[in-house]
């Protein structure tokens, strides 16, 4: 469930960076941060598909609700560490915009 996840998170937001005229909210580095964590669970299942087998794809329910959680958690420290980028980059200028009027 980890790898189904986070290549969701990963296709989803490739079409929308790719569809975007400018990049004015950095989708890029969250197309990566998801990229990267599907790759990452993609040697994950190969390993344990090696290991296990044919046992490998009928797993218990408490094994699917705990790869479900985690792939959702994976996405949502990914967004995190988007955002904190996004307002630190802050590429539109609001942020500073903000600070400087209540000042």
């Amino acid at each position: 469930m980890t790898l189904l996840i986070t290549v969701f998170a990963a296709v989803i937001t490739t079409v929308i960076w790719y569809n975007r005229k400018n990049d004015d909210m950095k989708l890029g580095a969250l197309v990566f941060m998801y990229w990267g964590a599907s790759i990452m669970w993609l040697v994950d299942a190969i390993y344990e598909y090696a290991e296990l087998g044919a046992d490998y794809f009928s797993p218990a329910i408490k094994d699917m609700v705990n790869d479900t959680f985690l792939g959702v958690s994976v996405v949502a420290l990914a967004l995190v560490i988007w955002l904190v980028r996004l307002l630190i980059l802050d590429p539109k200028g609001k942020l500073s915009a903000s600070l400087k009027k209540s000042a």
